[in-house]
């Protein structure tokens, strides 16, 4: 509420993303960080905050932005730290397109079977509730109702699911744009977005389609996007101009010149590095194949949410957005890795709880509670609370049992149809037992070796404190 900034002091940020209405707090001395930050030093922060307020000369957030995603802090930021923020923003808003996208066409998938993605037009033309398709006429190898109604409902649920996972590479590259330019950088930065997937199917005379660049393309774009915006943001107009400058002068300056060069210069040499990346991961087999899915299961585990979490879980989700994958792919098996890895460390903390509870505070019993549906959920970030009390006992045990999980999964062929979901999602895998299996295993090896480094040079917690 406003009263309550214009009692405060001053502000404190610790965010990884960008943050809207900044401006509310525009003069108030500020102190910023990442999140890690103030659950290992709170007290120095509010110091820093404290100080900040009676210096006169100290940094304060800026005004005149608007729905900024920037502060005054950022000046000072490292390229490391912008980079992390800028990237984290993109991903942090393109996540609820992959989930509502690939869940539902997931839910396609249960609904009216893998085959729905070849015969979806025609029911949806020319079927409706009072005219429901003659499944055995489509020749449909539907996976849970042999009825008209479940194979329109699958129809329709994969056309809105389609849509919305086609949407996901435009956000990522138009909320990376935001978090470096604000608002102005949104439009041109989903216009890049668009042609890093060929959203509109271009084709030259022969039928070639124009180059698709994907996630990596949508990251390119939109840093590109962000940057000539913020750019043309700074030029100086006549006052007469300035209301013109957010809604016409800056979405058209950039997407000109962001648009120019995403296609002449760029698209083709990412669309190359992209295409080796699908052929590599297609010629991925036996020890290369449970390789990579271990190198994906640290990553996913490193830190639990944060980017590398977000590269491996963004490289899985791309793949898995073609609907027509057959039911051995390598894109579907990385799916199925990175699914089952970032499910392992909120589980296995939530049993080394239950396991030895004297090695844990009252907080941390409390947490492993809620983990086991987290960790079931695909929510890796219900492990921080741990790793955050004792990083370096929880972080490498954790570490050590996603990467057995994650090489489990590649060795067992587990493939997995939905980018999101984690147990609930079972009808959208294949391989089951396999999935089972290397999520167990997982969770054992990393409930060890938590309950291992716990137990070495480190007394239990007195008993008084666990009841």
């Amino acid at each position: 509420p406003a009263e309550t900034i214009a009692r405060a002091d001053a502000a404190i940020f610790a965010v990884d993303v960008g943050v809207r209405d900044r401006s509310r707090f525009a003069g108030k001395p500020l102190v910023s960080s990442g999140v890690k930050r103030p659950i290992d030093d709170a007290d120095a922060m509010i110091a820093e905050a404290l100080a900040a307020a009676a210096d006169p000369n100290a940094a304060r957030v800026e005004s005149g932005r608007g729905d900024s995603s920037e502060s005054a802090g950022t000046a000072s930021e490292s390229w490391g730290g912008r980079t992390r923020r800028v990237l984290m923003t993109g991903v942090s808003y393109m996540i609820p397109f992959v989930a509502a996208g690939g869940l539902l066409i997931a839910l396609s998938f249960l609904l009216g079977g893998y085959d729905i993605t070849d015969v979806y037009g025609a029911v949806m033309v020319d079927n409706t509730l009072t005219n429901l398709p003659d499944v055995q006429a489509l020749g449909l190898d539907h996976a849970l109702f042999d009825s008209g109604l479940a194979v329109y409902l699958g129809a329709l649920f994969f056309v809105i699911g389609k849509t919305a996972f086609m949407l996901f590479i435009p956000a990522l590259a138009g909320y990376i744009a935001y978090a470096i330019a604000d608002r102005p950088g949104i439009a041109p930065g989903f216009i890049m977005g668009a042609l890093a997937a060929n959203l509109f199917g271009v084709v030259n005379a022969d039928g070639v389609s124009a180059p698709a660049t994907g996630f990596l393309g949508a990251i390119a774009g939109g840093v590109l996007a962000g940057v000539i915006a913020h750019w043309v943001s700074g030029w100086r107009v006549p006052s007469w101009a300035r209301g013109l400058m957010p809604v016409l002068v800056i979405p058209l300056v950039t997407s000109i010149l962001a648009g120019l060069v995403m296609i002449i210069v760029l698209g083709k040499p990412i669309n190359w590095l992209m295409e080796r990346l699908t052929d590599g991961l297609a010629a991925l087999d036996g020890t290369s194949a449970v390789a990579l899915g271990a190198v994906l299961g640290l990553m996913m585990a490193f830190d639990m949410g944060g980017p590398l979490n977000k590269v491996a879980y963004s490289f899985a989700a791309t793949g898995v957005g073609a609907a027509s994958l057959a039911a051995d792919s390598p894109e579907l098996r990385i799916m199925a890795a990175v699914m089952l890895a970032g499910m392992v460390p909120p589980i296995a903390l939530a049993l080394a709880t239950v396991v030895r509870p004297q090695l844990f505070t009252p907080a941390e019993h409390e947490n492993g509670k809620a983990g086991w549906l987290l960790g079931a959920s695909f929510i890796t970030e219900g492990a921080i609370p741990f790793a955050a009390g004792d990083p370096m006992r929880v972080i490498p045990a954790i570490m050590v049992g996603s990467a057995v999980t994650g090489g489990l999964s590649q060795l067992f062929d587990v493939g997995v149809r939905a980018p999101h979901g984690g147990i609930f999602v079972l009808f959208a895998v294949t391989n089951v037992l396999g999935y089972l299996i290397a999520l167990a295993a997982g969770v054992i090896v990393g409930a060890g070796m938590v309950i291992a480094l716990k137990s070495v040079g480190r007394a239990p917690v007195p008993a008084a404190a666990t009841s």
